[in-house]
């Protein structure tokens, strides 16, 4: 509860008043103080009533491409059996309000904004909560109440076309690395027949040898595997401009491409981030996006800088363990060239390694670390690049 400058002056009035009609026995001054007191009683109790106000929200779209337009409706309706008279109301999108008319709203009646949800910067926008403000006649007292709860919109990325794909690696038992454009199934292993299993697929001298059927189990062994690795922290993109990093921006719209082709051609695809990545907001339902789990553009869509600059270094250690696939695409700023030699290190564990380098004012030197290295000032410049890389 908040007291405006009018009540405030109204109550220093009312001491004043009292002081000075208690100690020379002025009963009119110490009636105009009571009285001047009781206003700003009153003021405070008119403005602590709650107005029953229900709040809904409908973004179209809620998951949107950098630029692309969204918008938000914002439905309030007046539950409660009073007018809501004397109220403000503002909602708030980003770092913007947008005002509500719900002044003297009628019981049962409810009103509709529609504004547009900015869209120009890769991020997640909250929008909301409402912020209802309920002030008494005389303006003496005003009392702010949030309604409703905060709805993100994803901006994501933009996504540039990529056509070009990288193949599958057959590996043979005398360490041969075939190209196989398209994966190979291989056997794997036996299991009890289940029903709706395909009987050609019954292994049937192994059934005849347990009394059971069999069935066999297929794993494609070359099908290619996609690592994205995207250096998110502040040393590797020092370049500002306007407060923002045009060269992570880039790296995202370059991650955000290779996300979705790889989906669209139906390739097994991993994003992983050099840095711990925040989390992800949470929907009014209380679950992230994916059940659980935010999905590459969403996480694409919150990813921040860190200021952890072994993150490369930490990262490379795991992905020599874990080993998460055959194809290791590297995604970093003009400052992170220092860590090729790192990833560089990567390519006993992974066949294929491509770096993309955005936003360097000069072009990576030949033959660094060894490795293919694709420099570009933005993430269209990498998607036109892509397909002469033929390394995979």
């Amino acid at each position: 509860m908040g007291i405006t400058a009018r009540g405030v002056g109204l109550l220093v009035a009312a001491v004043v008043l009292l002081g000075v009609g208690f100690r020379f026995a002025y009963p009119e001054l110490t009636l105009l103080g009571a009285a001047a007191g009781a206003a700003v009683g009153y003021a405070a109790l008119v403005a602590a009533w709650r107005p029953r106000l229900t709040v809904t929200r409908l973004a179209d779209p809620d998951r949107v491409a950098r630029g692309e337009p969204a918008s938000m409706t914002l439905t309030v309706r007046n539950s409660g059996r009073l007018r809501s008279a004397n109220l403000l109301a503002e909602d708030r999108c980003g770092d913007r309000t947008v005002p509500v008319p719900v002044l003297r709203l009628r019981p049962g009646r409810d009103t509709e904004v529609r504004y547009d949800v900015p869209t120009h910067r890769r991020g997640v926008v909250p929008v909301g909560p409402l912020r209802v403000t309920r002030r008494d006649p005389l303006g003496l007292v005003a009392l702010a109440r949030p309604y409703g709860a905060t709805v993100p919109v994803w901006v994501y990325p933009r996504v540039h076309p990529l056509t070009a794909v990288p193949t599958g690696a057959g590996r043979s038992l005398d360490g041969r690395v075939d190209g196989v454009p398209h994966g190979s199934i291989t056997f794997d292993s036996l299991r009890e027949y289940v029903v709706g299993d395909e009987l050609r697929r019954v292994h049937w001298r192994t059934s005849a040898r347990v009394g059971e059927l069999m069935v066999r189990e297929n794993v494609d062994t070359s099908l290619p595997r996609l690592v994205v690795l995207l250096d998110n922290r502040a040393t590797a993109h020092p370049e500002r401009v306007a407060g923002v990093v045009e060269s992570f921006e880039a790296a995202c719209e370059a991650a955000a491409s290779i996300v979705t082709a790889a989906h669209r051609a139906d390739l097994p695809v991993v994003l992983l981030f050099a840095a711990a990545e925040p989390a992800a907001p949470v929907t009014p339902g209380g679950e992230t996006d994916g059940g659980g789990a935010a999905g590459p553009l969403d996480r694409l869509a919150a990813a921040g800088l860190s200021s952890d600059d072994d993150a490369v270094r930490a990262a490379t250690t795991r992905l020599r363990q874990d080993r998460l696939g055959d194809t290791l695409i590297f995604l970093t700023g003009p400052g992170g060239r220092g860590e090729l030699g790192h990833v560089g290190a990567l390519r006993g564990a992974y066949p294929s390694v491509v770096v993309g380098v955005f936003g360097a004012a000069e072009p990576t030197p030949p033959g660094a670390a060894g490795l293919v290295v694709v420099d570009a000032a933005d993430g269209a410049q990498f998607a036109a690049e892509w397909d002469g890389v033929r390394r995979w």
